[in-house]
């Protein structure tokens, strides 16, 4: 049995140690906004953030994750107000969506650690892999997000 707080709220799962994480939210808890994509770590589809920093989350063993903070991306924001999911709305982001909530947790790990992202910090950050390409518009959300959150600081 592990305790996991994932999303502020305390869980009790029991699963077998090398359970990855991926599976303990999908398949356990019911959590189904983090994706599976490659099994490997490689495609970011199942990125979460662990203690605020992006992870992937189908590599990553539960047995590690003890007195950890986990979110996911229906943690992000009650509400679906994010200003990331604002403007991946507003600037029509996805395609298929499949990858987005792995690409709004990875921006989002992003903007935590810098607010104000150029093109450059953009393009060596969100290495999510995206079928549909749609990169150009995931930049472009993460701009809007940017004067989304400089808004409503002031």
């Amino acid at each position: 049995m592990f305790r996991l707080k994932i999303n502020k709220q305390e869980y009790h799962v029991d699963v077998t140690s090398d359970t990855p994480l991926l599976w303990v939210l999908r398949d356990t808890l019911g959590l189904t906004g983090t994706k599976f994509g490659c099994g490997k770590g490689l495609c970011g589809a199942c990125t979460i953030h662990l203690n605020g920093v992006a992870t992937r989350s189908c590599i990553l063993p539960v047995a590690g994750l003890v007195d950890a903070e986990i979110t996911t991306i229906e943690g992000l924001s009650k509400n679906s107000k994010h200003p990331l999911q604002q403007a991946w709305i507003e600037n029509d982001v996805p395609q298929c969506g499949y990858c987005q909530s792995g690409q709004i947790m990875t921006a989002a790990s992003l903007l935590a650690q810098n607010p104000h992202p150029d093109d450059k910090d953009i393009d060596t950050n969100m290495i999510n892999i995206c079928r549909c390409g749609t990169h150009s518009k995931i930049k472009k959300g993460i701009h809007r997000a940017v004067e989304i959150m400089s808004k409503q600081s002031t």
